[in-house]
């Protein structure tokens, strides 16, 4: 028979880890080194009620949850988190689940708030596959998007998949780029802490709505997850120079063979150059270069998103009253 635990971080690690590897479903955002980093940050105010399912002496499922105000959440947060999944091995979800739901069922906590969620999440598919009368009360609405692009095998390929209109405007720009001087972009994994900066620095520069939003707080946040990201070996901080000058930065995360597009940014100087649009570019002919599989540009519907290539996927809030 299958229990519910409450554990801690510490005690959960090795087999968080290797779920992880086991599931088929996107869990960057629900890793073991990503909800500590959270957690570490923004957990203040919430009770930690992180649950491990084990059958047989075997942790076949996590559920990584957090408590405020009586309502059970996922660790994370969607100003951070592009989207949250509970990490269950496959073909064990059922038991998973039935473990939850008893578990739940003898404590006061009886509502679930679970988002961002994507419709394959293993998350959603069991909510939406809940037999009718099995809960009190279960609805999902709609929550903003996210966009991604599967990678072709060559650059060719990809460039023919786009709007010839787009396809047009992004070589224009980078002949541009090109004929000011020695255009390089590079990937390092395991950034030093000048590249850090540029990238901050670039990041606060190119909008004022990202200045406003890397406070301290923030900022501390970002330096702690870049540095978590490569000591798991899954930071891909991009730099596109001019010059042997940085003019853009990407900040990404290449986790399971494919490529989280987290964040940029670039020096408004090079605005005219088109340096923000190109920086992505370049990471994406990286990416197709180095064999991913998929380019994810993660939430929101930026137009630039759509012109170079990506295909926007519904994501969903649902709540829970068990």
């Amino acid at each position: 028979m299958a229990e519910f635990e409450l554990r801690q971080f510490e005690d959960l690690r090795q087999d968080w880890d290797g779920l992880c590897r086991k599931s088929q479903a996107r869990l960057l955002f629900s890793s073991s080194s990503w909800c500590e980093v959270w957690w570490w940050h923004f957990g203040k105010g919430n009770e930690l009620y992180l649950g491990a399912v084990t059958e047989q002496g075997n942790i076949i499922g996590i559920a990584p949850l957090r408590l405020k105000d009586g309502i059970l959440y996922f660790i994370g947060s969607d100003n951070v988190c592009d989207f949250l999944d509970f990490i269950v091995e496959p073909g064990k979800e059922d038991i998973f689940f039935a473990a939850l739901r008893q578990h739940l069922g003898h404590t006061d906590y009886k509502t679930l708030e679970l988002a961002p969620l994507l419709p394959d999440s293993t998350a959603h598919r069991w909510i939406t596959g809940m037999a009718p009368g099995d809960e009190k009360g279960a609805g999902c609405r709609e929550d903003d998007v996210t966009v991604a692009l599967d990678l072709p095998p060559d650059l060719p390929s990809y460039l023919a998949l786009l709007d010839g209109k787009q396809r047009h405007e992004i070589l224009r720009k980078e002949r541009r780029l090109l004929e000011e001087g020695e255009v390089a972009y590079e990937v390092k994994p395991r950034a030093a802490e000048g590249d850090v900066e540029v990238f901050l620095d670039f990041f606060r520069e190119s909008r004022e709505d990202k200045n406003r939003f890397l406070t301290a707080e923030m900022e501390s946040f970002f330096r702690d997850i870049i540095g978590s990201a490569a000591l798991d070996h899954t930071l891909r901080l991009g730099m596109l120079t001019l010059n042997q000058v940085h003019i853009a930065a990407t900040l990404c995360f290449d986790y399971r063979n494919e490529i989280y597009l987290y964040n940029s940014g670039y020096n408004p100087a090079y605005r005219p150059l088109s340096a923000g649009l190109l920086s992505k570019y370049y990471s994406i002919r990286d990416s197709i270069e180095k064999n991913k599989r998929r380019y994810d540009f993660l939430r929101g519907a930026e137009r630039y998103k759509y012109h170079l290539g990506g295909s926007e996927t519904q994501l969903f809030r649902c709540i829970i009253n068990i």
